[in-house]
């Protein structure tokens, strides 16, 4: 029975581990599908997700603010929306990078490198990959931004993992090293 569920383990290890990818993959594809809007359509975004935003900024903060007022706050307000959003899903592609890479053994600077270079290259790819959308450009700056987000994902993705294996894995690998030593 005991090796029936180290069969089962491993076999379970070796289809959960490859789809630990599948959030990087959803994200990319996420980032693509919105550089691949137009200008009209994105600029409308933007303005729904302002019109939001403030919106419940001023339900929880008790404001006061009309319609009109929150909508004028959208509009004024699209630069910093815009940029938050660059800056948000790259923070989540540097985390859903960095996780899987992470599982297969990958620590310390070398992760930092790896998934940090792969998600600067997609801001890069991403950007040129804008410029082909009617009415909207690439920008440094966006890379910039993006590059910002996804390394500090990056770094807290390795910081909550190593923190996680220093404590509450660590009890599970001194166990096994304890069963190893015990059988010798």
């Amino acid at each position: 029975m005991k090796y029936f569920w180290m069969y089962i383990k491993q076999t379970l290890r070796f289809v959960l581990k490859p789809m630990s990818f599948l959030p990087a993959i959803i994200m990319m594809c996420l980032i693509f599908g919105f550089s691949d809007q137009d200008a009209m359509t994105s600029s409308a975004l933007s303005y729904k997700v302002g019109v939001k935003v403030f919106s419940v900024a001023n339900d929880t903060f008790d404001r006061g603010w009309t319609m009109k007022q929150i909508e004028k706050l959208s509009m004024e307000s699209q630069y910093y929306i815009r940029k938050t959003a660059h800056f948000t899903e790259y923070f989540l592609l540097g985390v859903s990078v960095a996780f899987p890479l992470y599982v297969y053994g990958l620590r310390g600077i070398w992760l930092v490198i790896c998934a940090g270079g792969f998600c600067i290259a997609f801001a890069g790819l991403d950007e040129y990959h804008q410029s082909f959308s009617i009415g909207r450009s690439p920008q440094k700056k966006d890379v910039f931004i993006d590059s910002c987000g996804a390394v500090l994902g990056v770094i807290i993705t390795r910081l909550v993992c190593w923190t996680g294996r220093m404590t509450i894995f660590r009890p599970l690998s001194n166990e096994k090293v304890r069963k190893q030593a015990k059988s010798c």
